[in-house]
């Protein structure tokens, strides 16, 4: 009896053994957190962050960062390390619809010449050409791949923010009506493809100027038809429309000098929106 109990208590207590052994081997890694990268610039905090056409090619900002070295149970992560640098206007806080989010990978610096800074600031945040404004950039780190439900959000870090004051130019020549005047051309007109307008009034297919980049016009489309925008009646030389295989009836990207844009399938009046800032084009009916 004695031999009898002692074998079942031996084979609980390995047993026991066993689930201990299995249980700490499940339980060996945990994420512990990390610390908020530091961010630094080539331009003071506060400072004016000079954006001039002429030197389009020269560094126009340089940013860099420290490693917000994650840690995990076992020690520093060894996983990928993701940055986004996100710059957006002063009081939207970092919130905006059209905040600027720049993926970094796992780098640590980065820098924008004067034309791509001026990019993200114009086309981008769509602030006014030529006026100063107040904008704000930080950087953004979070552990990739995941490897957690919830590692995404309790790994993301934010960095100390950047303030600056800069003032975006309007793209250079030939990007909008050299005249200041833009016009509609083709066979979705009434006025087909005489270049000059000579069949109708001009006036009747010269957009309205809403703003130093954007027109506007509302006009009788044929359904189908073709047409171009052109800066100066009665010239080619500065035309855009949509680029080659891109045909985009209810609007979209236009180019300098590409293919034709195609109108909608139905005849009617539609309202065409041209926005030389963010280079989109809409076609609404009315």
């Amino acid at each position: 009896m004695k031999n009898f109990l002692f074998k079942i208590l031996s084979s609980l207590t390995a047993v026991c053994l066993f689930f201990t052994a299995c249980k700490k081997d499940e339980a060996q890694i945990f994420f512990k957190g990390g610390v908020a990268p530091v961010l630094t610039s080539s331009i003071a905090n506060g400072d004016t962050l000079p954006l001039i056409p002429a030197d389009s090619l020269n560094t126009a900002v340089a940013f860099s960062w420290t490693n917000p070295n994650y840690l995990f149970n076992d020690g520093i992560s060894s996983l990928n390390v993701t940055y986004y640098l996100q710059i957006d206007t002063v009081g939207a806080n970092f919130s905006s619809a059209n905040m600027q989010t720049v993926a970094i990978n796992s780098a640590l610096d980065t820098s924008f010449n004067v034309t791509q800074f001026n990019a993200i600031i114009g086309n981008g945040l769509q602030v006014a050409f030529g006026q100063p404004h107040n904008i704000q950039a930080r950087i953004v780190s979070f552990l990739a791949p995941v490897t957690s439900p919830t590692l995404s959000n309790s790994s993301t870090l934010y960095s100390n923010v950047f303030n600056y004051i800069i003032t975006p130019f309007a793209p250079p020549p030939k990007v909008t009506p050299s005249e200041g005047t833009l016009f509609i051309v083709g066979s979705a007109t009434a006025g087909g493809w005489d270049n000059p307008i000579d069949k109708v009034v001009p006036s009747t297919q010269q957009f309205a100027q809403i703003s130093p980049t954007e027109y506007k016009i509302t006009i009788p489309l044929v359904g189908g038809g073709e047409y171009k925008f052109i800066a100066v009646n009665g010239s080619w030389n500065d035309q855009w429309s949509v680029a080659k295989n891109d045909t985009y009836p209810n609007g979209g990207p236009f180019v300098y000098n590409g293919n034709n844009c195609i109108a909608p399938a139905t005849s009617g009046t539609y309202v065409i929106d041209v926005n030389f800032q963010t280079g989109i084009f809409t076609v609404t009916l009315q």
